[in-house]
């Protein structure tokens, strides 16, 4: 009764907020969503979702559908992986979810090397700053920065990485160096907005383990990361950054570190496994990847010491 299409098209719903969030997804026309629902539908003799507000969401039906379609391409999946790994390759369908300044400057040239050298693997790199509005289901692998909300994902460590405070030597000149971190109450400050984070307020610790929380008045704000680091070394106000986006203007001499006896809440890179992806091949092989090609920290190497990954 059913195809492998009508199950994938089922996941597709699953995972979406409305039949429109579901077509972006398939890139089809919303109206060809419809028409192969109620086709879907027809032929089921049931109705699989209930569009009686603006958001759809599956039935008990529809969620059984779901769920039996879930774990035969599960299946499928896993009978690919082990076909393939008897043929000695790697191959499938790997989708990546990464945030979008990392994944442009890092997470894309690994990628495309991983696809070179594996080329059954088709991937998929998906960059977005809303972490939290993407169903794990419909990722393989995430690389993700700062803390982590307790989670069952498997979590494992790519790199260390801090965030600091600097600022351009213009501004620096004009209005001096802080010496602590409540002196930025009194200095342009840029912040960035991305989540749910509250950005205005940076916390510090000093070397005696004392905590310093500063509440700045951005002079300029912006939710993308590029941005405001152009912001900063233009001499616009002082940033909190990690270390890994403004590497090259600190070695450069474009911005300079400032309060380095405070330091921020530290902002790891690590990567997240869903437990339905524990075991498949391509994934294993894709951390690794991430793992060799961030050791040693790239952003902590001198400048003509790093190997960036092509």
């Amino acid at each position: 009764m059913f195809t492998s299409d009508d199950l994938r098209f089922v996941a597709a719903l699953s995972r979406a907020s409305s039949l429109a969030a579901a077509a972006r997804e398939l890139q089809v026309t919303p109206s060809a969503v419809t028409q192969r629902l109620q086709e879907l539908e027809r032929r089921a003799g049931l109705r699989l979702v209930d569009r009686s507000s603006r958001r759809i969401a599956l039935t008990s039906e529809g969620e059984l559908l779901a769920g039996c379609g879930a774990r035969i391409a599960a299946d499928l999946a896993g009978l690919g992986d082990e076909l393939a790994a008897r043929r000695g390759v790697v191959a499938g369908h790997l989708r990546i979810l990464a945030p979008f300044g990392f994944g442009r400057r890092w997470l894309a040239p690994i990628t495309g090397r991983f696809c070179r050298d594996h080329p059954e693997v088709r991937i998929e790199l998906v960059l977005s700053d809303r972490f939290d509005r993407i169903p794990d289901a419909s990722w393989d692998l995430a690389v993700h920065i700062g803390e982590l909300r307790a989670s069952s994902l498997e979590v494992h460590q790519l790199a260390p990485n801090d965030r600091i405070v600097c600022a351009a030597p213009r501004l620096l000149e004009r209005f001096g160096t802080p010496c602590k971190p409540a002196d930025l109450r009194d200095l342009p400050c840029l912040a960035l907005r991305e989540n749910d984070e509250d950005v205005t307020l940076w916390r510090f610790t000093d070397g005696n383990g004392s905590t310093t929380r500063v509440r700045i008045e951005p002079r300029l704000s912006c939710n993308d990361g590029e941005v405001i680091r152009g912001w900063a070394v233009d001499g616009y106000g002082f940033i909190a950054r990690s270390e890994w986006s403004v590497h090259d203007d600190l070695q450069a001499g474009r911005l300079l570190r400032v309060l380095t006896d405070d330091r921020m809440p530290a902002a790891p890179v690590v990567a997240l496994v869903g437990a339905q992806n524990r075991r498949t091949a391509r994934t294993s092989v894709m951390l690794r990847y991430l793992q060799d090609a961030l050791t040693p920290t790239p952003w902590r190497q001198p400048r003509g010491d790093r190997a960036v990954p092509i």
